[in-house]
C-alpha cells in the first residue's frame, strides 16, 4: 500500500494512504493543551480513546503518542485496528510503559514494543539508535515507516528547537527532499499532517526510533 516514484525509484516513497490519529480524543483542543493550559483530562471526547473511564484517560492520553504512531500503521496495514487505550495497555503488559512509586510513567520503552508488535500484530519492527535522516530516508525507500523521537516542539518547525527527543511521530514517506510525517500531537492539520525539510527533521530529532515494516504479516 505504499507508491513508489517510477522514474526515480529509490528518490521517492511515500506511504498512502495514512490517516492522521492523534493522541488526544480532541484534536481541536491540541493547541490549548500544548500552549494555553488546558488538562487533557478534561477532554470531553474522552471515550473516542476507547479509555474505561476518564480518570483513566487522563492518566494515559500524554503518552500515547507511540500509540497513535501504531494505530495509524495498523490502520494503513488493515483499514482498522484496536482503540489507542486497547494498544496502550497491550504494550503496557508487555513492559513498555514502567509506572514509577512517584505515580509518573516512563515509556515508551523501545525493545517490549517491538517484541508485542511482532508477537500481537504480526509486524516486523527494529530499534535503532542511528537514525539520522540518512537512515530514515534509506528505511523509507526499503518499503518501511519509521517511528521517530523527536521533540514535540516540531510542530513549531520555524522556531529553534529547545532540544531533540522525548515524543514520537511516525514517517510514512519522503519525496522532492521532504519528509511525510504524522504528528499526534499537532496543533493544526498542516502539523498533524506535516511536510518537512531534512534539516527541520534533523534539528529536533534524537536520532533514535523504531523502523516498522507495514507489509507484514
Amino acid at each position: 500500500m505504499h507508491s513508489q516514484c517510477g522514474a526515480c525509484a529509490g528518490l521517492a516513497t511515500l506511504h498512502e494512504p495514512v490517516p492522521a490519529i492523534t493522541q488526544y480524543a480532541s484534536p481541536a483542543l491540541i493547541e490549548q493543551i500544548a500552549y494555553q493550559g488546558y488538562t487533557p483530562g478534561e477532554d470531553p471526547a474522552w471515550k473516542v480513546s476507547g479509555a474505561a473511564s476518564q480518570e483513566e484517560y487522563a492518566r494515559w492520553c500524554r503518552h500515547a503518542c507511540g500509540m497513535a504512531s501504531l494505530r495509524m500503521v495498523l490502520l494503513h496495514r488493515d483499514g482498522h485496528a484496536p482503540s489507542l487505550m486497547e494498544l496502550l495497555h497491550g504494550v503496557r503488559r508487555a513492559g513498555g510503559y514502567l509506572e514509577q512509586a512517584d505515580g509518573s510513567v516512563k515509556g515508551l520503552v523501545y525493545a517490549p514494543f517491538v517484541e508485542y508488535v511482532r508477537d500481537h500484530h504480526g509486524l516486523h519492527a527494529q530499534v535503532r539508535t542511528d537514525l539520522d535522516t540518512t537512515a530514515m530516508r534509506a528505511e523509507l525507500d526499503r518499503g518501511r515507516m519509521v517511528v521517530a523521537s523527536v521533540h514535540k516542539e516540531i510542530r513549531r518547525p520555524h522556531l529553534p528547537p529547545p532540544g531533540k527527543g522525548g515524543h514520537l511521530v511516525l514517517v510514512i514517506g519522503h519525496r522532492n527532499g521532504r519528509f511525510h510525517i504524522r504528528n499526534p500531537s499537532g496543533h493544526t492539520p498542516e502539523t498533524v499532517s506535516a511536510v518537512l525539510s531534512e534539516a527541520q527533521v534533523s534539528q529536533f530529532s534524537a536520532e533514535r526510533g523504531i523502523v516498522v515494516d507495514p507489509t507484514g504479516p
